[in-house]
């Protein structure tokens, strides 16, 4: 009996361009998707209960011996991403010493507000984690709260906050480089057992990644209801989205983790990344 593999997909509307196409392609039964937000994604990995997946581009760093990125395969941004958004009702160079709630859904995009927040602002809010959408949510205890993924768009639609500053646009504002929110990983100990089917997995994901390429607007009118968003929004949103790792995008991710390296966030063993083809 072949042995399972377990892959982590973000449950959000970014990754449908993939991961609908996926859903209709008969698969080996012994590929098994584990649905999440990445910071779920990322404690399977990181306790053995997945093999390989997107997860947030912080887990990766935090335990690079563990892992190795599949080459070609992301969710990132050329500026502005859509979904990952601080929203203050202050100017952000105001949020000095003003509490800032930031959602429990990803750590990646904890560490980058921080960096923008504070190397690129130079300014130092108090942080705190919770609810930032939802009937649970405290975010009106705050001056600033960062959401991402589908709460990003629907607080967005709704339009409460006087600020909404894209992360995605304000790292590229800086360094000129787009920005990687997710990588697709794989452990070392999947690839030292199963090394070509690790390859197939990934010869399977980019194929659902260029056949949703071909197919966005079909797309969009499956999945806008979830948020919901008109159409036209869905598919604005859903172009800007990115899910390729050019060269260009790979020195994006290492100059995220020099700034992690640099703030003893990560181990410097997370440079260079290493990737898997």
């Amino acid at each position: 009996m072949t042995a399972p593999a377990r892959i982590g997909m973000v449950n959000y509307i970014n990754t449908a361009p993939i991961y609908e196409i996926w859903k209709e392609k008969e698969l080996p039964a012994n590929w098994q998707v584990v649905e999440g937000q990445p910071r779920r994604l990322n404690e399977l990995l990181l306790t053995g209960k997945i093999d390989m997946g997107f997860v947030s581009s912080f887990a990766y760093a935090l335990h690079p011996e563990r892992y190795q990125i599949f080459a070609g395969l992301s969710i990132s941004a050329t500026g502005p991403v859509g979904s990952v958004f601080l929203f203050s009702r202050l100017p952000v160079e105001e949020l000095d010493g003003q509490p800032v709630m930031l959602t429990q859904q990803s750590d990646t995009s904890i560490r980058l507000v921080q960096i923008i927040l504070e190397e690129f602002y130079r300014i130092q809010p108090v942080y705190s984690t919770g609810a930032v959408y939802g009937p649970d949510s405290t975010a009106d205890q705050a001056q600033a709260v960062l959401a991402i993924g589908d709460d990003a768009l629907r607080i967005s639609r709704e339009g409460s906050y006087a600020v909404e500053l894209d992360l995605g646009e304000a790292w590229m504002r800086q360094t000129g480089l787009p920005f990687v929110f997710s990588v697709c990983v794989v452990t070392e100990e999947f690839i030292k057992s199963q090394p070509e089917e690790a390859r197939r997995i990934r010869e399977m994901l980019l194929a659902c990644r260029r056949e949703g390429g071909s197919r966005m607007a079909e797309i969009c009118r499956t999945v806008s209801s979830r948020i919901p968003m008109e159409h036209a929004a869905c598919t604005h949103y859903l172009h800007a989205i990115e899910h390729d790792l050019t060269p260009v995008k790979i020195k994006a991710l290492e100059t995220y983790y020099s700034y992690l390296v640099a703030r003893r966030e990560v181990p410097a063993s997370a440079l260079p990344v290493k990737i898997f083809s």
